[in-house]
């Protein structure tokens, strides 16, 4: 058995890894489905905040890739969990999408009508921020209110470029206080990968974290005693990995070799800065 295949547990960045756009990265679909039928577990992590977790069910499985709800973790849901153990009773004001203020009311988050009888201020990926968000959330900042990101992305890959992502707004409400976001959830967060854990019901030597950025994918599974494996199929190009800060466990040409069981290179036993 190749060592690609001694996991009990595999979690798969979304873009970049899996599929390109609406299209499964060749090897995809057959690599998923060798490993269900190996009896792993699997899955899917994404830093967007723009589209529900039913989107993406839908979409792998119209790739051809079987999964549920049970299989997608997104910020939305890590956000969630922290709002629920740390701020229970809190009134939220959030900078974000419907999509994620729907999630976040359907599991009983309240929210905020005024900077006065704000709790906590989520900033999230926001294609309609303007200036009445930044002076809601300056507003309750200044008055004690806790704020958290849902993730720390600063740009998002979009066909023929990119476009800003929470980052931006993160930048906007930090330039507005004067003081750093210390709470952010998504990759490389470690409350995203306990909440991975948890889902899978595995420790982290069990798992392999697979996705196609250094800065996200292979730094959260380090900092959480995970093996990593980065994808040559996203944003991340084979000579980047020497300069890299961090450096995964295997390369691979794509999540195909999962599957065929053979790796680019390997860096095991040299992680972490490099030397």
């Amino acid at each position: 058995m190749s060592e690609l295949h001694r996991f009990e547990g595999y979690i798969f960045d979304l873009d970049g890894t899996i599929y390109l756009g609406n299209h499964a990265i060749e090897g995809a679909v057959e690599t998923v489905g060798f490993l269900r039928q190996m009896g792993k577990k699997l899955l899917f992590l994404t830093n967007k905040t723009i589209e529900s977790r039913e989107h993406y069910v839908s979409k792998l499985n119209r790739l051809g890739i079987q999964v549920t709800l049970e299989n997608i973790l997104t910020p939305a849901v890590v956000t969630i969990r922290y709002l629920k153990n740390h701020f229970s009773n809190a009134r939220v004001y959030v900078i974000g999408e419907d999509v994620l203020k729907q999630e976040m009311l359907e599991k009983g988050i309240r929210f905020a009508s005024a900077p006065e009888e704000t709790d906590v201020v989520v900033v999230s990926w926001d294609r309609q921020f303007h200036y009445d968000h930044l002076n809601f959330a300056y507003q309750a900042i200044k008055r004690g209110a806790f704020v958290l990101a849902t993730n720390p992305d600063r740009t998002c890959p979009v066909p023929g470029g990119d476009v800003p992502d929470c980052g931006a707004m993160i930048g906007s409400i930090e330039g507005a206080t004067g003081k750093k976001i210390e709470t952010i959830l998504g990759k490389p967060s470690k409350l995203t990968v306990q909440a991975a854990l948890e889902i899978l019901q595995l420790d982290g030597k069990q798992c392999l974290m697979v996705g196609d950025r250094l800065e996200t994918d292979v730094l959260m599974g380090q900092l959480a005693g995970i093996n990593t494996a980065l994808v040559l199929t996203g944003v991340t190009r084979r000579d980047a990995i020497d300069s890299a800060a961090y450096r995964p466990d295997y390369v691979l040409n794509s999540v195909h070799d999962i599957f065929k069981g053979v790796t680019l290179e390997t860096f095991r036993g040299n992680r972490g800065n490099k030397q």
